[in-house]
C-alpha cells in the first residue's frame, strides 16, 4: 500500500466518538480518530516499510503518525530522523509512546534521550524521559550504563517537583521502568520513589492517574518479574 491509499482507508475508519476522546487526551488536529487495534490490523498487513513510515509521519494526521511508529524501521532511523520526529510531535502520546518507543529500538536511542532530557521544552525533555524508560525495558543490563542511570535517578529525585507537567509524568515513569526492569537498581529506584512521594499531573479533562512508583514497583515485586525485560518498546 501507498501512504495516500492508507490515508483514504484511515479516513474511512475514522469515528467521531474515538476523536472525541483523543482530543480530551491533547491529540491535535487533523485527526480522523482510528481506534488502535484498526492500526494495529494495517500494521500487520504492511509489516514495515521506512520511506513508508516516513511519509506517513510528515502527512501531520495523527493517525498516520501513530501508524507510522508501529511500521517504523528503527535500525534505518538516523539520528537526523529522530530528532524531525521528536520536533514535529504535537502532542503527548506521539512524544511519549511513538517517538520514545522508535527511538528506544533504535541505535541512537540513548544519545538522543540525553539529549532531550536537557530541553527546556516539556514536550521534547519528556520524550527524552520516556525514551529512557523504554530503553531500559528492552536493553539488558549488560548493555546499560547503571552508574549513568544512576546519577539520572539523583536528578529526578532533585528536579521532578520543579519540572514541567509531562516531564513530571515521564520522570515518573523513568523511575517505574528502573525499578521494575533493572534487577540491581531496584532498590535505588525505590529509594528515589519515597523521596519523590507524590507527583502531581495535570491530566486535563480525562480519568487519567499518575502512578505511584513505589507501589508500582511493589507489584512488579509481587509478581516475581523484577528484571524481565519486554522485548519491543512498541505495543504491537
Amino acid at each position: 500500500m501507498t501512504s495516500e491509499e492508507i490515508l483514504v482507508q484511515l479516513k474511512a475508519l475514522g469515528l467521531d466518538s474515538i476523536k472525541k476522546v483523543l482530543l480530551k487526551h491533547d491529540i491535535v488536529e487533523p485527526l480522523y480518530g482510528v481506534k488502535v487495534e484498526e492500526l494495529k490490523k494495517i500494521a500487520k498487513k504492511v509489516k514495515s516499510g521506512h520511506e513508508l513510515a516516513m511519509k506517513l509521519y510528515d502527512s501531520g494526521i495523527y493517525d498516520a503518525r501513530y501508524l507510522a511508529g508501529l511500521i517504523a524501521e528503527p535500525e534505518k532511523m538516523t539520528a537526523a530522523d529522530l530528532e524531525h520526529w521528536a520536533a514535529g510531535a504535537n502532542c503527548p502520546s506521539l512524544r511519549e509512546y511513538t517517538v520514545a518507543w522508535v527511538a528506544a529500538e533504535s541505535s541512537h536511542g540513548m544519545v538522543k534521550a540525553l539529549e532531550w532530557v536537557k530541553s527546556k521544552e516539556d514536550g521534547i525533555a519528556s520524550a527524552g524521559w520516556a525514551t529512557l524508560a523504554n530503553i531500559v525495558a528492552i536493553k539488558s543490563d549488560t548493555e546499560l550504563d547503571l552508574k549513568q542511570l544512576s546519577a539520572l535517578l539523583k536528578i529526578v529525585e532533585k528536579t521532578i517537583h520543579q519540572s514541567s507537567n509531562r516531564t513530571k509524568q515521564t520522570m515518573n515513569g523513568f523511575v517505574i521502568s528502573v525499578g521494575t526492569y533493572v534487577k540491581d537498581l531496584n532498590a535505588l529506584a525505590k529509594q528515589t520513589a519515597t523521596a519523590v512521594g507524590k507527583v502531581t499531573v495535570d491530566m486535563g479533562d480525562t480519568a487519567c492517574k499518575v502512578p505511584a512508583a513505589l507501589d508500582y514497583i511493589a507489584k512488579a515485586e509481587t509478581k516475581n518479574t523484577v528484571g524481565k525485560k519486554k522485548k519491543s518498546a512498541r505495543c504491537l
